[in-house]
This record gives C-alpha cells, sequence and structure tokens, in this order.
C-alpha cells in the first residue's frame, strides 16, 4: 500500500529543515519541489532533509531529489540527508546523491555539521 507523501518546513536557527514522510515517488515532485523553493525564496543558504524512518523511494522519487540537489549546488547551498534506511543510503551512494549532499547519522549530527561547514 503507497502512503501518502507529506513535506513539512521548518527552522532550526539558521538551517532550513525540509521534513519527508510517506513514498518518494514521482508524485511526490510537486510538495517537494515547492518546500525547497519556499525555503530557497526565504533565503536558506543551510538545508536539511529529513526522511522519516519508513519512507519508500523508487527511481522516479530519486530523479525528483537529483533535480532538487542539482538547483541547490547552482545556488551554493549546502545541505545534509539524514533519516535514510542504510539500503536507501547505499542507492544514494550509488547514484552519485552523495556528491551533492552528504548523508548525516543523524539530525543533530546534521544540523552541527551545517553550522561549523563541515
Amino acid at each position: 500500500m503507497t502512503k501518502n507523501v507529506e513535506v513539512l518546513t521548518r527552522l532550526h536557527g539558521d538551517v532550513s529543515v525540509i521534513d519527508i514522510r510517506g513514498d518518494v515517488t514521482p508524485l511526490a515532485g510537486p510538495p517537494v519541489e515547492e518546500a525547497y523553493a519556499g525555503v530557497s525564496a526565504a533565503g536558506a543558504k543551510k538545508i536539511l532533509f529529513v526522511f522519516a524512518p519508513d519512507c519508500y523511494i523508487n527511481s522516479g522519487g530519486i530523479a525528483v531529489l537529483i533535480g532538487v540537489l542539482s538547483q541547490t549546488r547552482k545556488k551554493g547551498q549546502s545541505v545534509r540527508i539524514t533519516g535514510l534506511t542504510p539500503h536507501f543510503q547505499k542507492i544514494f551512494a550509488m547514484v552519485g546523491l552523495t556528491k551533492y549532499a552528504h548523508i548525516s547519522p543523524s539530525e543533530q549530527a546534521a544540523i552541527g555539521e551545517l553550522k561549523t561547514g563541515t
């Protein structure tokens, strides 16, 4: 059974956090892209994508994320990703997403990395 995607944004200091829950498929494109556009329009320089532990991501969802992450690179934004299962961490590395965004072990670690620029 597919789970509708839910995308929320929040601020943690100067880090814009984009929380993603549900199935990340091509249908997730508009809400993910809108969330990213919103934080970018607000001047975000540091962005953290937090995936819920039960997120499912298919190839169409990866394509959506590649599109968003390529925009972050063009805009010079620092990006981290957290919450991915080991399986999806491996897939993200295989398809090259880790060239655009480092995968952090936790939200706290990712925010610390973004704040210190590491």
